[in-house]
This record gives structure tokens, C-alpha cells and sequence, in this order.
């Protein structure tokens, strides 16, 4: 009975050092498996500035990405932009600036430029605008498009990247 005992110590012992009991962390960043795409803390404004030059410099358009790290159909839109065609037209083509848009999506700052863009967050992330090199908006997403990603297929980024490569 005393082996038991003891048993018992060692295995609720290595239980508690192994982290099963306790205070847990909170992990900072994305959720396991989840990429980290957008920053909470980069200067959107700032961002914007530096992809319109880059643009204009590479004579390319810029595409505004309004969304979280959080969103899932936020993660499969970047997915679909990686795999060919859609990775070569985008880096041919376009600029890509991610914007963070917080999950209760009231990040102040963040939801009144997507406003300025044209693009209705309440509808839903991923959001997206199109932009000239001079900052023309010439696509804003207004219905929430993309915001099912996870239903739809990669061509339908290889149809967008198409009609709005210039």
C-alpha cells in the first residue's frame, strides 16, 4: 500500500512540474498553426506610406489586407496569395500592406482607414482595397467578398489579382 502511495506522489509530483497543474501562460502571438501575418503594433499609416512608394518606385499597384491573425479566412487568403499563379502575380503586380483590424473590431486608428479606403469592416475580415501608386482607391471591398475564404478556391484570388493588376 505504501508503493501506492508513493507512486502516486511521483506521478501527481511529475504532473505539477510538467505543467499539468498550475498557473498557466498565455502564448503571445498567433494560435498554434496560425501564421503571424498582421502586426498589432506596426503604424498602419506609416505602412501605407511605405507600400505607396514602394509602388510607385516599382510601378506596381497596392493592395490594402484589413484583418487579424485571429481570423481564419484572414490565414487562408494568405495561403491562397503564397501558391502560384497567385504568388507570381502578386509579386509582379502588387504591393501587399496588412493592416490589423483587433477581433472586436474597434481598434480605432485601423477601422477609420479602412473607412477611409472605402471598406466597411463591419462586414467582415479579410477586407481588402485596391490602390494606384498615388494612392487612388480603385477597388473597395464594399460587401464583404472575402471574408468566407475558407469556402471558396484559390482562383477566385487568381481572378481578383487579374482584373486589378493594371
Amino acid at each position: 500500500m505504501r508503493r501506492i502511495g508513493m507512486a502516486c506522489a511521483v506521478v501527481l509530483g511529475l504532473a505539477v512540474i510538467a505543467g499539468g497543474y498550475g498557473p498557466r501562460v498565455e502564448a503571445q502571438g498567433p494560435a498554434p498553426g496560425k501564421k503571424q501575418i498582421y502586426s498589432e503594433t506596426a503604424d498602419a499609416n506609416a505602412a501605407i506610406a511605405a507600400g505607396l512608394a514602394q509602388a510607385k518606385r516599382e510601378h506596381k499597384r497596392v493592395i490594402l489586407d484589413f484583418g487579424g491573425d485571429w481570423c481564419g479566412d484572414c490565414q487562408v487568403l494568405d495561403i491562397y496569395f503564397h501558391h502560384e499563379p497567385n504568388l507570381s502575380l502578386l509579386e509582379k503586380n502588387f504591393v501587399l500592406v496588412h493592416v490589423y483590424i483587433n477581433e472586436t473590431m474597434d481598434n480605432g486608428d485601423h477601422v477609420t482607414l479602412a473607412a477611409k479606403y472605402g471598406v466597411p469592416i463591419a462586414k467582415g475580415v479579410p477586407a481588402l482595397a485596391v490602390l494606384d501608386a498615388n494612392g487612388t482607391v480603385l477597388y473597395s471591398q464594399r460587401t464583404g467578398q472575402f471574408n468566407d475564404m475558407r469556402h471558396m478556391d484559390p482562383g477566385s484570388v487568381s481572378e481578383f489579382l487579374n482584373k486589378w493588376k493594371g
